[in-house]
């Protein structure tokens, strides 16, 4: 016999030896030892009060052993000679596309501007060292994505968009530890996130796939509303049936193709902002009640999520990065863009989230009309310049003490940071443009009020935030194909139509299967 059940454990309790069993017993009225096993299905923790407990749903298994093996097989078979499915891009929506073909039996082709991901680190300490974007390789671009080296984070709401079960089994079949499988907001963590994307990149050249490093599509060459072949950065030219385009929210170089050739794009909502940066030790006494106390040795380093609406605007906190960094994640030389990590312990002393402002597409940019359906884009540029420029036009990133930042008046002084290439202290407050910086203030002092001991002098505002999502959406039709290009099939976060590494890959998978049709 197999039962479901809810647990609530307090962490005194989580201390006792086989405590699920006993909690189950009870719960069940049977004996513990006709419990042959306890399953933990998702685990998660209600830190509201101040006595924490831990949520456990586990299936318990009487009298009864439970399977050895998932219900989930991965039975990839060889595509060497199938016909071929063209995929721009290596992030999650790539990748997933890339495996979802092999399984229905045609070849993925996959054609990544950047290098893979041994590679990658040689880049990303330039940037953190040196100062100097390669613009093919950094961290937005190269296999794996944005994800493999900032964060890895899994949690995602988009649950009817596809199995997401499914692509969880597929990481932890790829090296992923299986405590994804159980915890509410899972994570791999970027130390262990680039080895899990190796594992799929071997799978996929296993059963005859190929990968194409550091191989850019400069151009489209379109016949009949059909891309009939793509032009490469060196000038080759390879004929191409059907192609998958993920690229990721940071090609921005694909948008500027589209458009040159007046294929249909969509200005999209979006949102920008700043990272906040808190020591950890301060977001664990709010969140676990231990002012002044190191928090429990059984809990994680505490995580936010904050959201109000300021003047009927959202502003939200974005990515947050217990025991994290903060990283450089610029695209090109000239800009400033910062984004969070956290490695798979979240044991660094600092934590950090994006606080970030939604700006309507529609009513937010005025101003920058005369760019079209770019017009996202290039507000989007306009602050990463300004931060390159606050910052000292290095990769150094302008910040402020949060407190001096809603104040209005510039710092004298910066706290510590996880930032590697450095900050500069710069005022905030006047820099940004009203729509945003207005929100901020005021959404900071609101953040305050629901998290006592948030807003503080020890926190740093450090810019710009400004990738959460694309400020364009390449349109598709009931049949993910672009509605003017037949055999184009936009996907993921580049298109629009994703907002994290699941969602993505959930897109991934339903693209290629419109692909392969």
């Amino acid at each position: 016999m197999i039962k479901q059940l809810q647990l609530r454990i307090t962490l005194q309790e989580e201390r006792q030896e086989d405590i699920l069993i006993k909690k189950a017993s009870q719960a069940l009225h049977v004996k513990m030892e006709d419990i042959s096993a306890v399953k933990v299905l998702r685990k998660s923790i209600d830190a509201r009060k101040k006595t924490i407990i831990l949520n456990y749903k586990v299936e318990v298994f009487i009298n009864e052993q439970p399977a050895e093996n998932s219900e989930y097989k991965f039975d990839y078979k060889d595509v060497s000679d199938a016909k071929p499915i063209h995929i721009i891009g290596f992030g999650p929506a790539g990748m997933w596309a890339a495996l979802r073909c092999i399984e229905l039996g045609f070849k993925p082709i996959v054609l990544e501007r950047g290098k893979n991901v041994q590679d990658r680190r040689r880049d990303l300490k330039a940037i953190n060292q040196d100062h100097f974007v390669n613009e093919d390789s950094n961290y937005c671009f190269g296999e794996g994505g944005a994800g493999t080296y900032s964060d890895g984070k899994l949690y995602t709401r988009s649950l009817k968009r596809g199995d997401v079960r499914k692509i969880f089994e597929n990481l932890v079949f790829h090296g992923a530890t299986d405590q994804i499988l159980v915890d509410a907001h899972p994570h791999i963590g970027t130390n262990k996130l680039p080895k899990v994307v190796k594992n799929i990149r071997e799978t996929i050249l296993k059963f005859g796939g190929e990968i194409h490093f550091e191989t850019r599509v400069a151009d489209f060459n379109i016949k009949n509303k059909t891309i009939k072949s793509l032009t490469l950065q060196n000038g080759n030219e390879i004929d191409v049936q059907k192609v998958i385009l993920a690229t990721g929210h940071s090609a921005r170089d694909i948008y500027y193709l589209l458009n040159d050739k007046n294929i249909k794009l969509q200005a999209k909502s979006f949102a920008m902002g700043v990272r906040v940066e808190h020591p950890q030790q301060i977001i664990d006494g709010i969140q676990y009640h231990c002012k002044g106390e190191q928090r429990d040795e059984l809990l994680p380093a505490a995580s936010y999520s904050l959201v109000n609406q300021i003047n009927d605007r959202g502003v939200y906190s974005f990515c947050m990065c217990p025991g994290g960094f903060i990283v450089p994640a610029a695209t090109a030389n000239g800009e400033v863009v910062v984004n969070g990590m956290s490695p798979s312990k979240r044991n660094n002393e600092f934590a950090n989230s994006g606080i970030v402002v939604e700006i309507n597409a529609e009513k937010d940019l005025y101003k920058y009309e005369q760019y079209g359906e770019l017009k996202g884009l290039e507000f989007q540029k306009d602050l990463e310049r300004l931060a390159f420029t606050a910052g000292g036009r290095t990769q150094t990133a302008p910040a402020q003490r949060l407190t001096d930042f809603v104040e209005g008046k510039l710092s004298v002084n910066l706290n510590p940071t996880s930032y590697q290439p450095g900050l500069n202290s710069a005022p905030m407050h006047s820099l940004l443009p009203k729509l945003i910086g207005s929100s901020l203030r005021k959404g900071f002092k609101a953040f305050g009020e629901k998290m006592h001991g948030y807003y503080t002098s020890e926190a740093n505002i450090i810019g710009v935030e400004s990738r959460t999502s694309s400020p364009v959406n390449i349109p598709r039709n009931e049949h993910l194909a672009h509605p003017e290009i037949t055999n184009l099939f936009p996907c993921g976060e580049g298109g629009g139509y994703a907002g994290g590494i699941i969602s993505a890959a959930m897109d991934g998978e339903r693209c290629a299967e419109a692909a392969c049709i």
